[in-house]
Order: C-alpha cells, then structure tokens, then sequence
C-alpha cells in the first residue's frame, strides 16, 4: 500500500482511473471508484491548500493565559460559539505554558493559516513586532485598555469594581479589603477599589496580592483569616480567586457574610453555586466574543477600543 503521508489526490485519481479533478468533485458514474481508492490509499484533502485555494481559511486560533480559570473557559466557549455561528472553526492553546522570551506559541499559531487570531492575554514587544511583521488579523479581548496597533475589546474594570466596593459600604461595611493581583500599577479593579473607599471617606483597607489561581487564591484569605483587626468585607478580583477564597476562610472557621463579607468580578456560572453565592460583577462574555469575531470575519480589524459595562449581581456573599 503507498504511504499514507505521501498520497496525493493525482495518486487517488490514477488509481481510480479518472482525472484529477474528479477526486474533488466525484460524479455519480464514478463515485465508488473513487472512494474506494480513497479509503485503500487513506487519502486526506490538505485542508489549508484548499483553503488558500479558494481564497478562504475556515480556522480562528486563540490564545488565552490559562482555561483552567472559569473566566477563560467560559470565553472560550463563547468565541467558540461566535465563531461556529459564522462558520468558523476554532483552536486554543495555553500561553502560560508555551510562553518564552520568544513568542514561539504566536509563530505556532500562524503556521496554521488563520482567519485571524483572538487574544485574551497581553502581548509582550516582541510579541507585537511578530504581528505586525506578519501582518495577522488580531482582536485583542479582556485588555484593560486600548492598544495602537490592535483592535481591542474589554469592561470598564475600574468602574466595575468601584461599584463592587460601594455595594459593600453601602452595607455598612467600613473595613474593607483587597484581594488580587500581584501588579497593582496594570489593574483598574485595585485602582477602583481605592477610588470607592476614598470617596467615601473611609481608610484604604489591607491588600492581599495573589496569583490569579486557585492557589493564590486560597493563600491571601488564609492571610487575611489570620489578621487580629480582621475585616469585615473584602472585594476580590476574580471568580477563581473569590471561590477558593470562599473555602479558605470556611475552613478558617469564618462565616460568610456574617463574618466576612465578600464580593467578586467576573460573573462565571461558577460564582452561582459557590456556598454562599457570590455576589459578582458580570462580564457580558458572549456579546465580547460576537465582537471579537464579527470584527475578524470583517476583514483587518482598526484598532479601537470597545468597552462594555458590567452589571453586580446581588447574592448571599455580601449578605444579599
């Protein structure tokens, strides 16, 4: 039998008799002979020369930092459907185990032929060169803020987590705490938090810095738990970090709201049935991934800013 990686659609064709062309668009009178040649040479179509042969690539690759976190999940799942929507196929890969001080997971992706590229992570300079270099369509999705050379979609973080903190002042709270990332100078939702405890007159509360895992998570309410002047609220900055917070100050011994209130960002399906119910600002995930995809499909997107609000849902967490 010929080698399997080497079979070309011509070597289906004079097995089967018939012309080149034919192996693509097989008439009735000659139909099984071609499919019989196809399944004894184990023929399969080179789906990126079909595409460039139509003009045409089907395929939208993204990168995210890490699907482990619900966020992410829940993002790609929606520019999943964004794109199955529109005929589109989609392919992930993980930048936080890829990346180097090269950007090796960009030049990856861009072997693959794609429509274009969605990318919810930041890009580094040399990352940056190698799109523009290569001239990639690219939608760059939970940014913080605009970019001069990409097209770039996000919330209002800074607004989203001033409203979280006044929600927990508004329930009387005056000690509240931060837990988030661990470079405050990049994050608006630290900068939101102190704008909302200042407006109101009230001491900027204690920061916990954490990675963004469950993890970092887990160990910054451990340290707060311990605190001997505890607080008696805290604004987190993600799901992932607020759910294993959660378990954390449970196995503390802490009730939440009574002895900690708590509230988050992001607004994951997995906020609703964490034990209490976390109150959580909501990002609009599905209308950010049409966005994205609609903006790529388009052509090469100009590179503004889009930022959509967000909206709290109320729950047990905060006492609600």
């Amino acid at each position: 039998m010929t080698d399997q990686k080497s079979v070309t659609r011509t070597d289906v064709a004079r097995y089967a008799g018939v012309s080149s062309a034919v192996v693509s668009y097989v008439a009735p009178a000659t139909r099984q002979r071609v499919l019989d040649a196809v399944a004894l040479l184990g023929y399969r179509p080179n789906a990126t020369a079909r595409a460039l042969s139509r003009g045409k690539v089907d395929m939208i690759g993204m990168i995210v930092p890490d699907i482990r976190n619900p966020y992410f999940s829940e993002l790609v799942y929606a520019v999943d459907l964004a794109a199955h929507a529109r005929g589109r196929s989609l392919l992930v890969i993980n930048s936080d185990v890829r990346r180097t001080a090269a950007p090796n997971h960009l030049k990856g992706l861009v072997s693959q032929q794609f429509d274009g590229l969605v990318l919810a992570d930041t890009l580094s300079p040399a990352e940056k060169a190698l799109i523009v270099r290569l001239n990639i369509p690219i939608v760059l999705i939970n940014q913080f803020r605009g970019a001069e050379e990409f097209m770039s979609i996000g919330v209002d973080y800074f607004d989203g987590a001033r409203k979280a903190t006044e929600h927990l002042i508004n329930r009387g709270h005056k000690k509240i705490a931060f837990i988030g990332g661990t470079n405050p100078a990049l994050d608006p939702r630290e900068h939101g938090w102190m704008e909302a405890l200042t407006e109101a007159g009230l001491p900027l509360g204690r920061r916990y810095r954490a990675e963004f895992s469950s993890a970092g998570g887990d160990k910054a309410a451990m340290e707060l738990a311990r605190e001997p002047d505890r607080p008696t609220a805290v604004f987190i900055a993600s799901d992932q970090l607020a759910i294993a917070a959660s378990a954390a100050f449970h196995a503390a011994g802490l009730r939440i709201p009574e002895d900690i209130a708590v509230v988050s960002f992001d607004g994951t399906t997995e906020s609703k049935y964490n034990w209490p119910p976390l109150t959580t600002m909501v990002q609009p995930v599905q209308a950010m991934a049409d966005e994205a995809i609609n903006r790529l499909i388009a052509g090469t997107p100009e590179p503004t800013f889009v930022e959509y609000p967000m909206k709290i849902v109320l729950r047990a967490s905060s006492g609600d």
